[in-house]
């Protein structure tokens, strides 16, 4: 509530506290005003002693600007009797108390309004939240290819330790029943007699 006020003053009034969860906020600033200003300059400030400007809007009978500090995310808009400045991307540091500054420029005489009571704007700190990065394929396939990967090296071991077992049996067979008879070498030309046997010296008999 706002009471009457003499000619050409500014009376503005605030909410007190603004909790901002969403990194969002819209800060009202309801202002009186009885003049014959036509021109108007409304601007948010930041901290007790009003030394940040945070952003700024003015308007007239035709047009209206508004303009916001790098280093917030500020948009003023104008209604009657009410102007409204949102802000967005808010941070924990940006918590702090903010001033409502009406002012008319023109026609003369320039006027502006007392400073406020202020609104706190309390900027909450968003929690992080660390996922663990996911894997591209779901672990369910992951452990499908795996298991049959397992499967398949299984067997392919059987089948390779039973084909050695077989070729190892085969290999005893043949030398069970290999021919141990000796043979004669290709250049023994007395066939009657065994490979050892001394052979005669005719020359013996012959005087």
């Amino acid at each position: 509530f706002l009471p009457s006020l003499p000619e050409n003053k500014i009376l503005v009034a605030q909410n007190p506290l603004l909790t901002v969860a969403n990194q969002t906020a819209t800060l009202v600033c309801n202002y009186t005003y009885n003049g014959t200003g036509k021109e108007f300059r409304a601007s948010l400030h930041k901290g007790t002693d009003s030394a940040v400007e945070v952003c700024f809007i003015s308007w007239n009978t035709t047009k209206i600007s508004s303009n916001s500090n790098k280093e917030f995310n500020c948009q003023g808009d104008h209604d009657k009797d009410k102007v409204i400045f949102n802000l967005w991307n808010m941070s924990a540091n940006q918590t702090d108390i903010y001033f409502c500054k009406i002012e008319v420029m023109y026609p003369p005489p320039y006027v502006y309004n007392e400073k406020s009571n202020g609104t706190v704007i309390h900027v909450k700190e968003t929690p992080t939240q660390t996922q663990e990065p996911q894997s591209a394929i779901p672990l369910w396939i992951l452990a499908t290819v795996t298991g049959i990967l397992a499967l398949y090296s299984m067997l392919i071991t059987a089948v390779f330790i039973n084909y050695w077992q077989k070729s190892k049996k085969n290999m005893y067979h043949q030398s069970d029943y290999m021919n141990m008879t000796p043979r004669h070498p290709p250049y023994q030309k007395n066939k009657g007699y065994p490979s050892y046997a001394p052979t005669r010296d005719y020359t013996a008999y012959r005087s």
